[in-house]
């Protein structure tokens, strides 16, 4: 299996590519711990798993004391031998309405908190000389998109975040890469209505959307030793969005 006894922290580990991801890592051998601000979602999820080798652990990725309690956490229940930085919210609004605020949030959760989250891992991962990060970043970083102008630039900012760390850090023997998911079927779409989401299918070379468990695999396979050679990366799992038009 590909994650045998490895121990891994999984942001935003309660729902969607989280907690498939969690479930994945479980399925591979390893140890996972579900990194989330909601709480109960966080601890249903640990229930439900039913096994010693996961456990909830409440962080909020905008507060770096939480994110280093976090890591601390982790260390004593499993090690921190990976990572997939996850945690995120969505956010469409028209530029000239996006306030201060509704900027500022996204800027926050989406990427300022994923440098703080890779910044911990790697002062956990660097004195052992060994580590694997994945940052989840979205074809969004890679495409223009009317009215995503925080979470657009939020999600550009972590392609390049990535690139610098694994540059840092290849020598260290850490290796850091993000994924690009598409549309994926997560609760983050549920509030759109059925014509929406049909025209969003279609903006996929394949025809539909994304499910959690295609991006978790691309996610497990990245953390893994499987990727050895693989650092300062960007996988689009996207089912041929980026591709163009056919």
């Amino acid at each position: 299996m590909r994650v045998d006894g490895k121990g891994f922290i999984v942001t935003g580990g309660a729902s969607g590519i989280g907690e498939a991801t969690i479930r994945r890592i479980l399925a591979e051998g390893g140890n996972a711990v579900i990194a989330d601000i909601n709480k109960e979602a966080g601890e249903a999820l640990a229930e439900e798993l039913g096994t010693d080798r996961v456990r909830y652990l409440n962080a909020d990725v905008v507060d770096s004391h939480e994110v280093e309690a976090l890591f601390e956490a982790a260390e004593r229940f499993c090690g921190v031998d990976g990572v997939f930085n996850n945690a995120g919210i969505g956010a469409i609004t028209p530029s000239a309405e996006c306030s201060d605020s509704d900027w500022q949030k996204v800027i926050d959760i989406n990427l300022t908190g994923v440098f703080k989250v890779a910044r911990a891992a790697l002062r956990h991962m660097q004195p052992r000389q060994q580590g694997s990060i994945v940052n989840c970043a979205s074809i969004l970083g890679h495409i223009g998109q009317s009215q995503t102008p925080a979470y657009s630039a939020a999600k550009g900012g972590v392609l390049n975040i990535t690139r610098t760390l694994a540059l840092e850090t290849a020598r260290q023997g850490i290796r850091v890469n993000s994924v690009s998911p598409g549309y994926v079927n997560t609760p983050i779409l549920e509030a759109l209505d059925q014509e929406t989401l049909d025209g969003l299918k279609e903006l996929h070379a394949v025809g539909r959307l994304g499910q959690p468990e295609e991006i978790a695999s691309a996610v497990v396979f990245l953390l893994s030793d499987d990727a050895s050679f693989i650092t300062g990366a960007d996988l689009l799992v996207d089912g041929g969005f980026t591709a163009g038009k056919s």
